[in-house]
């Protein structure tokens, strides 16, 4: 039966560069995105729940639009955390 060559095991160091080490979290992404992720829904329940009286009285359907903004947001800073 036919042996397959092996291969030479080549010691490959990487060098550690600081510079080139990933960034941290600014230290205001979390706690904004987690604001975010509970404005949206609250906007949306209260929209809800006062029968489009509240929180914006006068423009409608569009409080959807803004909790969901709301959520939207959340997600493309959630995108930056590492």
């Amino acid at each position: 039966m036919a042996v397959s060559k092996k291969r030479q095991n080549k010691n490959h160091t990487i060098e550690h560069d600081p510079a080139a080490s990933p960034a941290q979290n600014p230290s205001w992404l979390v706690p904004t995105a987690v604001s975010l992720l509970v404005i949206g829904p609250a906007w949306i329940v209260v929209y809800y729940i006062a029968a489009a009286n509240y929180p914006i009285p006068g423009i409608g359907n569009w409080n959807m639009v803004i909790g969901f903004g709301f959520l939207a947001a959340a997600m493309v800073l959630l995108t930056r955390w590492k």
